[in-house]
């Protein structure tokens, strides 16, 4: 922490620097014959500024607001980072596993085109889990009434296989094994020129996925 002068101490260090320098112009002999007069100033002079320096608030300079990159995620911008839990998805517009038709943001559904409940259309990103780590792009919308619950990502079902390391079922459009959601950490690193909220993720019935 650095602490600043005040204008009050900065006025009581100008004057007292000016006592001693008209105390030095007398020369040598003024000195002598003032010597007790240079004391009681010194002394005088260091009382006050101390008492000025501990009577001020000290001035804390703030502290970056760079956010700190997770490993992996090298020559990029982190614009937010935080985490999450995760579902997965896969809406291809065939109507199985709740599928309710093709990404809104107008592409095909395809591995790393995630939906969030609230970010603008087009962000891209990174998530990580137990050491492995996706590149995603916001192409869609969801979770729906999970993400009042926190669940606030939708993985594309491919991505979560690999995450967790199992398969991916492209008949079924299920992940193999037990887990259904994951907590991930999440870097965003390009928000999305489409409509939604920057920031931090919110629910889906916050509505600000409409947001322009």
């Amino acid at each position: 922490m650095k602490t600043y002068l005040d204008p009050r101490t900065k006025a009581v260090v100008g004057m007292c620097t000016n006592a001693v320098r008209d105390l030095v112009g007398k020369g040598a002999r003024g000195v002598r014959a003032h010597r007790t007069v240079s004391s009681v100033t010194t002394a005088a002079c260091a009382a006050m500024i101390g008492a000025s320096i501990m009577g001020a608030a000290p001035v804390v300079k703030p502290a970056s607001d760079t956010i700190v990159s997770p490993a992996g995620v090298q020559n990029e911008q982190v614009l937010l980072r935080g985490s999450t839990s995760g579902s997965y998805f896969w809406d291809d517009g065939s109507g199985r596993q709740g599928d309710t038709g093709q990404p809104a943001i107008g592409k095909p559904m395809q591995q790393g085109l995630f939906a969030s409940p609230s970010w603008p259309l087009g962000t891209e990103g990174y998530v990580f889990y137990n050491g492995r780590k996706a590149k995603f792009f916001i192409g869609d919308r969801g979770p729906g009434n999970p993400s009042n619950d926190g669940v606030m990502l939708d993985i594309d079902g491919k991505t979560f296989a690999d995450l967790v390391g199992t398969s991916w079922n492209s008949d079924t459009l299920t992940v193999g094994g037990s887990q259904g959601h994951i907590d991930v950490e999440y870097v965003v690193t390009k928000w999305g020129a489409g409509p939604g909220k920057r920031g931090e993720p919110v629910p889906f019935s916050s509505g600000a996925w409409s947001n322009s």
